[in-house]
């Protein structure tokens, strides 16, 4: 999931005021599709908003008489979501077509706000390039599909070079383990005073930039290979917090308690993923930063920070499992879904609209300006796409040991859960234990009971 920014309400409430000024919602005009999707809240990058337009203008060209209107609500993730799914509610306020975050596409299919695509999906050949994981994102409970993505992502660990080399650690430095960061982390401490050592994420507020990023990176890197520490699909039941859980609480406490990351205060900070790439990491402030295959995005020329020597300081290693242990490395992968809203009165119109987003031209061109991990085999293996930017070929070598979220109508909910327990023992003084203790009992709430007590993993 790629992180944005807080909430600038005033954007966000007038999109919303304009459709409900329109007097109809999206079915007033059967000629027009309606298109919501989140902008940056960093006024510097619009590259989204660009593609879109350009897609747009092909659209209305390739389609006499009709006419795409553009949403653009400018809001941090969470903020988004709850604002989408106050427009789809309303046929008066319903967009046609909505950008979907793949963790909360459940969720909005159970609340009844998105519509089936199997019968479109069944005459569209462009639907046997995509990956079946990427297919499987986008599916519900039911067994139907309701979104198709657009690309995903992976996750691992960026360093500085030259804040590794005064601190005697290698250009090629690859941990092998959780301790292998944390040394590291510690001898630059102690040899590179005024830098910070090692960003992971934590706490409620970044939401799952924090959750995903940072605790199941670490969650997914424990004990068994192949176990799913969050919940059994099999007996369709979550998992307390088990052996693994505590671990990955311990090692988050580890480094806010011995100041091996930022301050907490600069940690708890819902705007910390944009100081990350644009502050920290340019300006040679932070060594090490567990992120996201998209950074890079952000130093290009048409990024919100540019940074010509972006990759000839940064290196890139994969996040290691816990002890070593088999597969070795770890990362977690989400993405992004366009869906029709199950109050669309023109949704023939707004699929029309998916099949011009995703040619196999713009879905090249929009992988590429959005740092995104293919999705498509053809994609996947475009020259344009594998040359498109320093880091592509290491990111996507990660896609084999990569780890999806699951993929229920609760969990935004667990998600939440899982933030407070980390603000709970990095911010709150809370042991490993008691703060495990705590997801558990809201997990029990959350899922009515059906919980299944973790097997001792790690």
């Amino acid at each position: 999931m790629r992180p944005t920014t807080p909430l600038i309400l005033a954007a966000t409430l007038a999109a919303t005021a304009g459709l409900t000024a329109c007097g109809g919602g999206s079915g007033s005009d059967p000629d027009t599709v309606k298109v919501a999707y989140n902008r940056s809240t960093d006024n510097k990058i619009r590259f989204k908003d660009n593609h879109l337009a350009a897609v747009k203008k092909q659209f209305e060209k390739a389609n006499p008489g009709k006419k795409v209107k553009l949403i653009p609500i400018q809001a941090q993730d969470n903020d988004y979501a709850t604002k989408v799914q106050q427009m789809m509610r309303s046929p008066k306020t319903a967009p046609d077509l909505v950008y979907e975050d793949t963790f909360r596409i459940n969720s909005d299919i159970e609340a009844g706000y998105l519509r089936p695509l199997d019968d479109y999906l069944a005459k569209w050949k462009s639907w046997d390039q995509f990956v079946d994981t990427a297919k499987d994102a986008a599916k519900a409970e039911d067994g139907k599909t309701y979104g198709v993505p657009d690309g995903t992502d992976t996750r691992g660990l960026w360093f500085n070079k030259k804040i590794l080399a005064k601190a005697g650690l290698p250009a090629d430095w690859s941990p092998k383990s959780w301790n292998d960061i944390l040394d590291a982390a510690r001898t630059i401490k102690k040899k590179v005073p005024g830098v910070i050592p090692l960003n992971v994420y934590t706490g409620k507020a970044p939401g799952e930039t924090s959750v995903m990023q940072s605790f199941e990176m670490l969650l997914y890197g424990t004990g068994d290979a192949g176990a799913d520490p969050l919940y059994d699909p099999k007996a369709k039941k979550w998992v307390t917090g088990g052996k693994g859980f505590k671990d990955a609480l311990n090692f988050l406490k580890t480094v806010y308690a011995e100041k091996l990351g930022p301050d907490i205060s600069d940690a708890l900070d819902p705007n910390v993923g944009t100081t990350v790439y644009s502050e920290w990491l340019p300006e040679g402030k932070l060594a090490i930063a567990l992120d996201g295959s998209w950074l890079g995005q952000n130093w290009l020329e048409t990024g919100g920070k540019p940074w010509s020597e972006w990759s000839k300081t940064l290196g890139l290693a994969a996040m290691p499992t816990q002890n070593g242990q088999a597969p070795g490395k770890v990362s977690m992968s989400g993405g992004w879904t366009w869906a029709i809203s199950a109050k669309s009165r023109n949704p023939d119109l707004a699929w029309k609209f998916i099949e011009q987003l995703q040619t196999k031209d713009n879905a090249v061109t929009w992988d590429i300006v959005d740092a995104q991990i293919a999705v498509r085999k053809d994609v996947a293996q475009d020259r344009k796409y594998t040359s498109s930017m320093p880091g592509i070929t290491f990111f996507t070598s990660l896609v084999k040991y990569t780890h999806y979220r699951p993929t229920t109508p609760v969990y935004p909910q667990v998600s939440t859960a899982i933030g407070e327990a980390m603000e709970a023992a990095t911010a709150g003084g809370s042991s490993p234990e008691k703060a495990a203790k705590s997801y558990d009992d809201q997990l029990t709430s959350i899922a009515d009971g059906a919980t299944v007590a973790a097997a001792d993993r790690g």
